[in-house]
């Protein structure tokens, strides 16, 4: 062979493993087996299946952390030691104000009881579509898994909206004994709703049925047994979620904390537990000499 020949094979070769190297980075990692140790864990689909990712930190906290929400609480903590305990139970809609304890809470089960094999598995609205191959990976699990799917709302035609409906109910198969779904939504139905909804008129084209079009957006909301609502936070409610969290990170709940407080919830506009963990970010974090009222 000349070494023309060679060398023009060689260049091919080059090139070949140069294009792909560089395909390699795009496509899908080999499938591997989920690190079953963990407590909590995050679902991405990839392509029609999906990676069960460990969270080796997740953020959890006890349930007495949290502030003005003692029914919700006790409506969910009795829910989840039903599933626990292998009882029926729900599915749970934690729908609201924004910031008063809707993922907190169910974030907080999982300090409560993962060591009763409560196991937390976070699904974006993007990786809906793939939740029957999360629901297979986990058939058979001696574990109890609590789908969680955090700030969740959905636009007519969303892929995920179906397989959402689907996990709830079964479809055609049982559902999962050892799988229950929490979610968590500024919507109490999910789906945007608009006035040409309560006057017989759905569109410009209008519909011939429109209280069909008004059933369908309600339909995935009624397949959450457990409605629990979240309600803005009062003086009182903010001021003791800032206590709560100040003795939890040994911080001195006084005077000059509760009045800067309150400023840091006029500055923010509102009340809420979230804005009270803000603030508390904010005043544990100065030095003990710019712990003063700003």
């Amino acid at each position: 062979m000349s070494d023309f020949k060679v060398k023009t094979i060689n260049t091919f070769f080059k090139r070949a493993v140069s294009v792909l190297e560089r395909l390699d980075a795009w496509l899908p990692q080999p499938l591997q087996e989920p690190n079953w140790a963990a407590v909590a864990f995050r679902w991405q689909q990839v392509a029609q299946q999906g990676i069960l990712q460990a969270l080796p930190t997740p953020h959890t906290f006890p349930l007495s952390r949290l502030a003005a929400v003692d029914n919700q609480m006790k409506q969910l903590v009795r829910n989840t030691e039903q599933f626990l305990a292998g009882r029926p139970a729900n599915n749970a809609l934690l729908s609201g104000a924004r910031g008063t304890g809707k993922s907190s809470l169910v974030k907080a089960l999982l300090h409560e009881y993962a060591e009763q094999g409560l196991r937390l598995i976070e699904v974006d609205k993007q990786d809906l579509a793939s939740l029957p191959s999360l629901l297979k990976l986990l058939q058979g699990r001696a574990e109890k898994f609590i789908v969680f799917c955090d700030d969740l709302s959905f636009e007519h035609g969303d892929d995920g909206y179906k397989a959402l409906k689907t996990a709830l109910d079964g479809g055609l198969s049982v559902r999962a004994d050892n799988v229950i779904v929490y979610a968590t939504s500024n919507r109490r139905h999910l789906l945007p709703e608009y006035f040409s909804d309560n006057t017989g008129h759905t569109g410009d084209k209008g519909e011939v049925h429109p209280q069909e079009a008004v059933e369908e957006k309600v339909s995935l909301s009624d397949r959450f047994g457990l409605w629990l609502s979240f309600y803005p936070f009062d003086q009182i409610a903010y001021l003791q979620a800032v206590e709560n969290w100040l003795q939890a990170a040994d911080v001195a709940y006084d005077d000059t904390a509760r009045k800067a407080a309150l400023n840091w919830s006029l500055s923010r506009g509102g009340r809420s537990g979230r804005v009270a963990w803000q603030f508390v970010c904010d005043w544990v974090g100065r030095l003990p000499e710019e712990r003063i009222i700003d």
